[in-house]
């Protein structure tokens, strides 16, 4: 490289350093909690953690009371209005007891709240435009003695208080609104993305926003953080049984460093972190407020989708149902498991699944674009190779005598026979009772046995009323 080739590019790293500080510089102010979003928000926590605590040292010596989560470690982020109090019970207290006093535990600290149920029934509301939870739990002395995952919680905002500064907070955030912006913030299984807790491990991990970027542009899974050493412990400790095997076979690993046997990041799908990645490489190829910005997809027009038909010249076909009456993180599962098992069943009957996708709001579609939507009426069947005696002649006699079927006849050394398709066309296969033997999730299926409606090609724009964000996002694929 010439002296003036080393010149040149000197400044233009300084340049998008500069911009990558201007950004960032730019969202910390946007998502950083002013002095009286503060006040507000301590003033209603310790009004509540003092109602709280009085309301369970009433009902259970030894009971006490703890603000967890981003508000609790100053990792919040301008405009969020969670409060999380867990309410802690002595670990000798039965489970039962636990449920009970908690759940008057929270209407005593939430007069108007509601019950909700997670591992065990808890109490939320809302007060002066806050979101409350107030969640019972065991104190107890380690988070490898938990009884429910809740008992871990008050571990991990110990463990982070300790190792967070004003810097680092800030830095959390700002990673909290690029992961926002990109798609990929939120654990629940609808995102399958990257937790508040897992993203302040890996800020803290790194030493900042930027030291985060720059190591997950270069990541190749398996990636493996180790906070507190547990892994390789425990790694050493295998070895020594003579079992090597990896604990953990998520993309991501990031051993709780309150709980060896917990990954923080086994929630993440390889999309979400692959997703993470390129934007990461990203932001600092190209510093821009964008993204931190989430891109929300106006609705698709009906001539826009069928614009996308026309040029793609693949066939569509939806599946629509009513949604099962299930919370989000039980629906998503049974709709991604339904998902797989139709677009497999598809696939093995020769209609090339192109892309598919299940959305769910009132109602619930899978949608699946075929390459081919027709077969011929007649499909091949390999047998066996004619000299595995036992084998072949039992292909050969199956089919022998069967006047429906052209053959058997040979190909290479093998038995082969072209016999009557069962289905020749898509709708057929989704609109007859083989559709439920494909493994659909168990809510999914019932649905469907309630009633389901088959749209196929430009029949789906009728789904753009409900859908039409949704739709837009598919034909539309980014990173």
């Amino acid at each position: 490289m010439s002296e003036e080739d080393a010149d040149g590019d000197e400044p233009n790293d300084r340049d998008g350093d500069r911009d990558l500080e201007r950004v960032v510089a730019e969202v910390r102010a946007q998502v950083t909690p002013d002095a009286d979003e503060r006040v507000r928000l301590r003033e209603v926590a310790d009004r509540l953690m003092e109602r709280a605590e009085r309301a369970a040292t009433e009902r259970c010596d030894g009971a006490d009371v703890l603000q967890v989560g981003s508000t609790a470690r100053d990792t919040w982020i301008s405009g969020d209005r969670d409060i999380d109090i867990f309410v802690r019970f002595p670990p000798e207290l039965d489970r039962e007891s636990l449920e009970e006093y908690g759940l008057e535990v929270g209407h005593a600290t939430l007069p108007e709240g509601h019950e909700e149920y997670a591992e065990h029934p808890y109490v939320k509301g809302e007060v002066e435009g806050f979101d409350i939870d107030v969640v019972p739990c065991f104190r107890l002395e380690s988070a490898t003695e938990i009884r429910s995952a809740v008992d871990r919680t008050p571990f991990h905002t110990q463990y982070l208080q300790r190792r967070l500064d004003d810097d680092l907070a800030d830095d959390v955030r700002v990673t909290k609104q690029f992961l926002k912006g990109i798609g990929v913030y939120g654990s629940d299984l609808r995102t399958r993305g990257f937790s508040g807790y897992l993203t302040e491990l890996l800020v803290v991990e790194y030493g900042g926003f930027r030291p985060l970027l720059e190591a997950a542009a270069d990541w190749h899974p398996q990636v493996a953080i180790d906070p507190e050493g547990h892994a390789r412990a425990r790694e050493t400790e295998r070895r020594a049984a003579g079992d090597a095997a990896s604990q953990f076979d998520d993309p991501l690993v990031v051993i709780d460093p309150t709980d060896p046997e917990r990954n923080v990041a086994a929630v993440c799908s390889r999309e979400n972190v692959a997703r993470f990645q390129h934007y990461a490489r990203e932001i600092l190829d190209a510093p821009r407020l964008e993204c931190f910005e989430p891109d929300d997809h106006e609705p698709l027009t009906d001539s826009e989708l069928r614009d996308h038909l026309e040029r793609r010249g693949t066939t569509p076909v939806a599946v629509r149902f009513d949604a099962p009456d299930l919370v989000e993180d039980q629906l998503y599962p049974q709709l991604r498991k339904s998902l797989e098992g139709i677009t497999r069943g598809l696939d093995d009957r020769g209609f090339d699944v192109f892309r598919a996708t299940a959305i769910a709001d009132d109602s619930a579609v899978i949608v699946a674009e075929l390459a081919v939507s027709e077969r011929p009426e007649v499909e091949r069947h390999g047998g066996p190779p004619v000299h595995v005696r036992d084998h072949a002649e039992g292909f050969y006699d199956a089919y022998a005598d069967d006047a429906d079927a052209y053959g058997p006849f040979i190909e290479g050394d093998r038995y082969v026979t072209e016999r009557e398709r069962e289905f020749t066309t898509a709708r057929e296969f989704l609109e007859s009772d083989r559709l439920f033997d494909v493994g659909l999730g168990a809510h999914v299926e019932t649905a469907l046995e309630d009633g389901y409606d088959v749209l196929l090609d430009e029949e789906i724009t009728t789904l753009l009323a409900e859908f039409g964000p949704e739709l837009a996002a598919y034909f539309d694929p980014r990173p």
